[in-house]
C-alpha cells in the first residue's frame, strides 16, 4: 500500500511569509556557525572551521539578498 504525504501549508497566506522566515533561517544559521567555528577551532580542525566559514559566508550572502528583496517587497505594499 501506498503512502501519501500530506503537503504542508503555509499557516499565513501572506505572499511574503516564506521569505521572512528563509531569511530568519539563514540569519540564525550564520549565528549557529560562530559555535561551529570555534569549536573546530578549538579542535584544531582547520578543514573544517574553513567549511563552516564558507557556509556562513554563503548564508550571509542569501541573508542580505533575502533583506533587500523584502525590503522592496514591503515599500511596494505601502505604495
Amino acid at each position: 500500500m501506498a503512502t501519501m504525504t500530506k503537503e504542508k501549508i503555509s499557516p499565513v497566506k501572506d505572499q511574503n511569509y516564506d521569505l521572512i522566515h528563509a531569511l530568519q533561517m539563514s540569519l540564525k544559521h550564520i549565528w549557529q556557525l560562530d559555535t561551529y567555528i570555534a569549536d573546530a577551532d578549538a579542535r584544531g580542525d582547520s578543514e573544517l572551521a574553513t567549511w563552516f566559514r564558507k557556509i556562513q559566508e554563503n548564508n550571509r550572502k542569501a541573508g542580505e539578498q533575502g533583506k533587500k528583496m523584502l525590503m522592496a517587497r514591503l515599500q511596494e505594499d505601502m505604495s
